[in-house]
């Protein structure tokens, strides 16, 4: 994890320093809020604290505001070479009587549990409240995608919040490309321009929230690039009822039936249709920082609950570093419309959890494996190995190794790597393509 703490906590007023640099909860901080004439605050994931007695003056203000990057449009600053953003509130003569100071953050690792749906090569849309962490995620995505699975990725960043205040992008974005908004309102023209002039593989957008943008997403969509994006909502059901944002998920339609058809399906003779397909087909909605919930069809999901159909959605829960556990819920509309009415109960049916129990696994954790990765990640083999608790060493020689992963392709064209590994009887495992879930299906597994 990369938070550059101290490069925040040095802007501020020194009585705020010497209290946060030393305090005990500092890497569970979110955000420190200091408003004109009354104690400055912290908000830390435990909760909130005030940081002194003492209360905030035009001085404080005036001494941080000074330190950090110009205020755009927006009313958002940055502190070169961090994640870190710094929003103003201004009184009515545009003078700064209150800041925000919201942590940034790379965590390394954080989207292990959506790995498999970035490998799918589908759009994701990731959907939460203000707050619960969406761009970290998309900041994880983008390293994730650019150098583990070496894509060609461009982020576009409407207020540097994704790669930092710097031209130069902060390092955890990996390999990604940052192209950056002069204008929040021009955030769909540089979206069409990346795809236009930089022949990405993938786009990371954050933030999509106008009819343009959306717009921009579809034009992009179609023409066969990977859209990873966020906006603010809670679920599903809020995209549908938002006519600006529902064209992400193909929008929706009121459709006059003919009597045979209605009395088919047992519904009025006007219902609610989805007028296209999907920009995303994917949807994540972040409930908690350790609870996802996962639309892997967003098209079937949304005929489905349009129709007052029951349908399925599975949830992800995790708590680095334990096991993350998948469980699936079906959702069943109360009155069967969502015409009629659009609060959703669930129902009791879950199943599918995953509990690596399997007794070679248990095994492995008492010994020492020594791999010797051949053309594939050492951040993919580290981060499941770390998860599934096997202690491990990565080496560069062959001959210390106990075992040999690698791709197929790879493997094939030397020869000599091979043979010797056959001739010290040390075992190779290759793959056609390799996954996070292939690697913790292989650990689990093997036994040497």
């Amino acid at each position: 994890m990369s938070d550059d703490l101290e490069k925040l906590f040095e802007k501020l007023p020194f009585f705020l320093y010497d209290h946060l640099i030393s305090h005990m909860y500092a890497d569970q901080l979110i955000e420190i809020v200091l408003d004109l004439g009354r104690r400055p605050e912290a908000r830390f994931s435990t909760g909130p604290e005030y940081l002194s007695q003492k209360i905030i003056s035009w001085q404080d203000l005036d001494y941080t505001t000074k330190r950090i990057s110009k205020f755009s449009t927006e009313n958002r600053a940055g502190i070169e070479r961090t994640l870190h953003r710094i929003s103003c509130i201004r009184n009515r003569q545009f003078l700064i009587t209150g800041l925000t100071c919201r942590i940034g953050r790379s965590i390394f690792g954080a989207i292990s549990v959506i790995r498999d749906l970035l490998e799918s090569g589908q759009s994701i849309l990731i959907l939460g409240k203000p707050g619960v962490g969406k761009t970290t995620i998309i900041r994880e995505i983008g390293r994730v995608l650019a150098d583990e699975m070496e894509k060609r990725v461009v982020i576009i960043d409407t207020s540097n919040e994704i790669a930092g205040e710097s031209d130069i992008p902060h390092s955890g974005i990996g390999r990604a490309r940052r192209m950056q908004v002069s204008k929040t309102e021009l955030q769909h023209q540089v979206m069409i321009e990346a795809v236009e002039n930089h022949m990405p593989q993938v786009i990371i957008i954050d933030e999509i929230g106008t009819e343009l943008e959306v717009l921009a997403a579809r034009t992009i969509a179609e023409k066969g690039v990977q859209l990873v994006g966020t906006t603010h909502g809670n679920c599903l059901q809020n995209l549908i009822k938002n006519p600006p944002l529902a064209d992400l998920i193909g929008g929706i339609q009121y459709v006059t039936l003919s009597d045979d058809e209605a009395k088919r399906r047992k519904t009025q003779k006007t219902v609610l249709e989805r007028k296209a397909y999907p920009a995303f087909e994917i949807l994540i909605e972040i409930n908690q920082q350790n609870s996802w919930t996962i639309h892997e069809d967003v098209k079937t999901s949304i005929d489905l609950l349009l129709r007052g159909d029951s349908f399925m959605e599975q949830i992800r829960l995790f708590s680095l570093p334990e096991k993350i556990k998948i469980v699936s819920e079906r959702i069943q509309p109360q009155y069967g419309s969502l015409l009629n009415n659009q609060n959703l109960l669930p129902t009791l049916n879950w199943f599918s959890i995953n509990e690596l129990k399997h007794e070679n696994s248990l095994k492995l954790k008492s010994k020492l494996l020594i791999i010797y990765p051949y053309s594939i990640s050492n951040n993919l083999l580290k981060e499941v190995l770390l998860r599934m608790g096997i202690n491990f060493i990565l080496t560069n020689e062959v001959k210390k190794s106990s075992i040999i992963i690698g791709l197929k392709k790879h493997l094939n064209k030397n020869i000599s790597l091979t043979q010797f590994a056959n001739r010290c009887d040390i075992p190779i495992y290759s793959f056609n393509t390799i996954s996070y879930y292939q690697l913790v299906r292989l650990f689990s597994k093997i036994s040497y």
